[in-house]
């Protein structure tokens, strides 16, 4: 029987329009990705963009972020100041308009922006939705205008504050506390970005300052970034502890009526291709049509000045793209009247045209810069040779492997303890430190849907190794093949075997190496991997704590004591027990199953990749080979170890 009431309840008022800023506040994920410290940082982000458009329109050069003391964020730029008087369509103030609808903007086929990085305005109102307190000043024509909001709404007409000499506008905002998970923007987190865009952008000048109270010094920070060599500077500053196989990094650029480009590069002696492009300052981490007409450009150039030195005969095969790209470190940054999009993250340049100016463009005067320049033409041939060789050497282990799998009942590894379920989606892999612990795992497991793969002893640092030594490797092959993925420009995630891949090692300090050795060989060989949110680290507790039938497991000594004040217990009593793992295998399987493997109990992190120029960086230093920079790192951050193993 239908019940007449709930049906007359649903009427046209129950039809929810979310009008203007009132929909970001309710759906804050669809505009800025999340309410966590990413999407936090992205407000600053979208102001600074503004400021950055204006730059690239040729009428800003500087742009200076304060974080204050009570954890506001101010903005000012010199740039022409947003527009004040009243809007000829909507019979409001513009600057209004800019800051309480979404879609209204300078950059939407206008005259006031050539190319800009903010692509669908809703920058500055995005900002303003989600923010408590937004005061906004303008300077221009020779006034200063002012506006305030609250949460996306005005609480004053636009009023002039007085004469000024100045242009341009200062953004006042303090972050919406009910939307965010936590307020508190990371001095580093927005100096990575900035000192990016300044790299980008070599005629700007970006000021960070901090002037909340440090803990440490109690004074406030400041750090200016301009770089007039532009991206020459930013590959400079990518291979500054890596060591480079020729002095002078090779630099050209081209322009036609709608795009230009800058592309640099220079080779180090280590394995590693890193292409970092950009399209209107957008990092493109998915690449895209420049970068394919990058790749295919110097693929060719290398090839055929090869041939015409006869470092490669005529009956030789080319050099593949990965043997020219081995040790690469390259910028390529566009900036377009109208860029496309695509991919999963947005983060991809689909724009056709793009790749045959790219292409012409590398092809011309990377040319004509190796004839220029034989010395560096044949260090870069060599370099490439000896790679090919190396490539050849690993598609025979390759062979070799396929074969010596045909020949058995399963080309699963030995040790592998897989599980039943067939759904990938629903199965994890455990990579687990040493025989003990395997076995451990393998008894504690749900063998439904949860495989163990055992490592014993060190493996192999895949940063001072090349792709046939890493496939050689009896530590890592397992690896390779259980996940069945392959490695490098061969991987294929639709056939990764495990949705969850979690590696569980020790709390001392060899059960960390192995981590990192493990997570350097996942960013550089499957990076895909790590991207897509695949790798996980385990957190296996440090403590078990008794006291009577009561028992306790805890992952730090931060969580110890904060146990023992809640407890009001004390160390010295001896009804207290405090048991210290320092290894896996000292956990039966019943207490590594409910601490560590559990789903319903356990605490695992997700590896996320953030900024992968960053990424390259910690890897390099940890992992590379010199000794320098990782000792500095060391002393930067000792005071912040936990769990020191002595």
């Amino acid at each position: 029987m239908t019940d007449n009431t709930k049906v007359q309840n649903y009427s046209e008022e129950q039809i929810q329009v979310l009008e203007g800023l009132e929909a970001v506040r309710k759906r804050p994920g669809m505009y800025i990705g999340s309410t966590s410290l990413r999407g936090l940082h992205h407000l600053v982000y979208e102001i600074v963009d503004n400021s950055i458009d204006e730059a690239l329109a040729g009428y800003c050069d500087r742009v200076e972020v304060t974080i204050n003391e009570d954890s506001s964020i101010t903005v000012i730029d010199n740039g022409r100041g947003i527009p004040t008087g009243i809007h000829p369509k909507l019979n409001i103030p513009t600057l209004q308009v800019v800051h309480t609808m979404l879609h209204a903007g300078g950059k939407f086929g206008g005259e006031g922006y050539k190319v800009s990085g903010g692509l669908h305005g809703v920058g500055a109102a995005v900002v303003n939705a989600l923010s408590e307190r937004m005061e906004v000043e303008v300077y221009r024509e020779g006034k200063i205008w002012r506006q305030i909001y609250e949460k996306g709404i005005p609480i004053t007409e636009v009023e002039s504050l007085g004469d000024t000499d100045k242009t341009g506008t200062k953004t006042t905002f303090h972050a919406d506390p009910t939307i965010f998970d936590e307020i508190r923007f990371e001095f580093d987190i927005l100096l990575k970005r900035f000192r990016e865009l300044a790299f980008l952008n070599k005629k700007i000048t970006i000021v960070l300052n901090d002037n909340r109270q440090n803990e440490e010094n109690q004074e406030s920070k400041s750090v200016e970034l301009h770089y007039d060599g532009g991206i020459v500077s930013f590959v400079q500053y990518i291979n500054r502890n890596k060591e480079t196989i020729h002095p002078d990094i090779i630099f050209f650029s081209g322009a036609k009526e709608d795009a230009e480009i800058e592309i640099a590069l220079q080779y180090t002696d280590s394995y590693i291709e890193n292409v970092f492009s950009y399209a209107n300052d957008i990092p493109t981490t998915e690449g895209g049509t420049h970068v394919t007409g990058f790749k295919t450009a110097i693929t060719k150039v290398v090839n055929d000045y090869a041939r015409k030195i006869n470092a490669l005969k005529e009956n030789e095969k080319n050099l593949s793209g990965e043997d020219v790209r081995e040790g690469l470190t390259a910028i390529i940054n566009v900036k377009l009247m109208n860029p496309q999009f695509e991919g999963q993250t947005k983060t991809k340049l689909g724009n056709a045209d793009i790749r045959s100016f790219t292409e012409g463009i590398v092809t011309e005067k990377l040319t004509y810069y190796l004839e220029e320049h034989p010395k560096t033409g044949k260090i870069i041939i060599d370099k490439a040779l000896l790679s090919f060789r190396a490539r050849e050497a690993a598609r025979k282990a390759r062979e070799m492997t396929k074969r010596k799998s045909a020949l058995e009942s399963t080309s699963l590894p030995g040790k592998l303890a897989d599980c039943s379920e067939r759904d990938p989606s629903k199965c994890e892999l455990f990579i687990v430190e040493g025989d003990s612990a395997g076995g451990s795992a393998k008894q504690g497991r749900d063998r439904r849907f949860q495989a163990i793969l055992p490592l014993w002893g060190k493996m192999l640092n895949v940063e001072k190794a090349r792709e046939d030594r890493v496939y050689g490797n009896d530590k890592l092959s397992p690896v390779i093949t259980a996940l069945g993925v392959n490695i490098g420009e061969n991987i294929d995630l639709s056939k990764l075997r495990y949705h969850k891949v979690i590696i569980m090692a020790d709390a001392d300090v060899d059960g960390q190496h192995i981590r990192t050795l493990l997570l350097t060989f996942f960013f550089r060989y499957m990076r895909p991997l790590v991207e897509q949110g695949h790798i996980y680290i385990a957190q296996p507790p440090l403590y078990k704590v008794k006291k009577g039938k009561e028992e306790h497991y805890v992952y730090n000594d931060r969580d110890l004591q904060r146990l023992m004040s809640e407890k009001n217990w004390n160390r010295e009593d001896g009804n207290i027990s405090i048991q210290r793992f320092k290894g896996l295998g000292e956990m039966n399987p019943d207490q590594l199953w409910e601490t560590t493997m559990n789903p319903e109990t356990r605490t695992i992190i997700k590896i996320q990749v953030d900024d992968p120029v960053v990424s390259d960086e910690i890897f390099t230093i940890l992992m590379g080979e010199k000794v320098e920079p990782r000792k500095e790192f060391i002393q930067k951050h000792a005071r912040m170890v936990n769990n020191l193993d002595i």
